[in-house]
């Protein structure tokens, strides 16, 4: 994934200074495969680091092998030197593991972290809506190709090559566990008797990591909002949080956060609010219409409902001029969903 290079090339100097021997060991060569037990099924929507290292450190040691075994052996490969040489304390070696991850998030992740948690975020939005308004079919097909929903039954579709399978999964009321990820590439699945099944799939948006997008805003809209505005509006085709929007654009996000409730307080924009961070999406756009046809709506809400500054008249004319201060005349009352 050339883009998550790129995110991280800055933070290279600082890993070649953890104990990137051991880090790298971890790591299978020909899949990029990794311990199961360095990667649990998450126990709650938004897991904390510390916790997830906490739960690492107070793993039996006694499993370590086994799990290093199951992971290199099917691809042919030895499991590491650095790796089967810290087998002989399997107490030590976990606990090495354990504060080599903890320093690697500190050094490397942590500053991306309000970016990458953004993209997380923002995804979430999206597949809720998908599963929302279109049904569980169209959600997995649009997370990847090779998975089907029908009558209650997941249908994961592996291609090899020699050969390609399917594995039909009933759900039958089960908990599934869908975990976007911006690590992965195309899908990967855990399945297993006694535990949920778990789906992590390559998270939208990551290749903005990298992007500083300029976006082209029609003349006429920059004249009616002011140019700060416009490209707000002109970015926000897809959902995305302020600090996103931030990044982006190259400003702070208490600058974007000022321009964003303006514009949702006139109601050009919906919110959908999260643990922490909150999406923002654009409006679908008002048609033209004759006297024979209802009113346009933004939402569900008709022009006519909307504040006086709004409509035409001399309200429409003070919109015209300025739309901050109409904005902050009309209230801050949002679309939420």
């Amino acid at each position: 994934m050339p883009h998550m290079k790129n995110a991280f090339a800055n933070t290279r100097p600082a890993f070649e200074q953890l104990d990137h021997e051991l880090l790298t060991a971890l790591v299978a060569r020909r899949r990029y495969w990794v311990p199961d037990l360095l990667t649990p099924r998450p126990a709650v929507p938004a897991p904390d680091i510390r916790a997830e290292l906490a739960a690492l450190r107070a793993t039996d040691p006694a499993l370590l092998g086994p799990g290093l075994e199951q992971t290199f052996a099917p691809l042919g490969e030895p499991v590491p030197p650095r790796l089967a040489a810290g087998l002989h304390d399997p107490a030590g070696l976990l606990a090495d593991i354990a504060d080599a991850l903890e320093s690697y998030w500190n050094v490397c992740l942590l500053p991306l972290w309000p970016r990458l948690r953004s993209l997380l975020e923002t995804d979430l939005a999206h597949r809720a809506r998908i599963l929302a308004e279109h049904g569980a079919g169209l959600l997995f097909t649009g997370i990847s190709e090779r998975l089907t929903w029908q009558n209650g039954i997941l249908s994961i579709h592996r291609r090899g090559p020699w050969a390609s399978t399917t594995d039909d999964i009933p759900i039958d009321g089960r908990r599934l566990l869908l975990t976007p990820s911006c690590f992965v590439d195309g899908v990967s699945t855990m399945l297993g008797r006694d535990a949920p099944p778990h789906i992590v799939y390559t998270t939208r948006g990551t290749a903005l990591l990298t992007e500083r997008h300029e976006p082209t805003t029609p003349h006429a809209l920059e004249c009616l909002l002011g140019r700060p505005r416009a490209r707000l509006l002109a970015l926000l085709a897809e959902p995305a949080t302020t600090t996103e929007l931030a990044h982006r654009l190259n400003v702070t996000p208490a600058a974007v956060s000022q321009h964003l409730s303006a514009l949702a307080a006139a109601r050009l924009l919906d919110r959908t609010r999260h643990i922490r961070p909150t999406d923002t999406s654009r409006k679908p756009p008002t048609r033209h219409y004759d006297s024979a046809q209802k009113p346009p709506v933004f939402r569900g809400r008709a022009i006519a409902d909307k504040p006086p500054e709004l409509r035409s008249g001399a309200g429409a004319h003070r919109c015209r001029r300025g739309l901050g201060s109409t904005a902050r005349r009309c209230g801050s009352r949002l679309a939420t969903t």
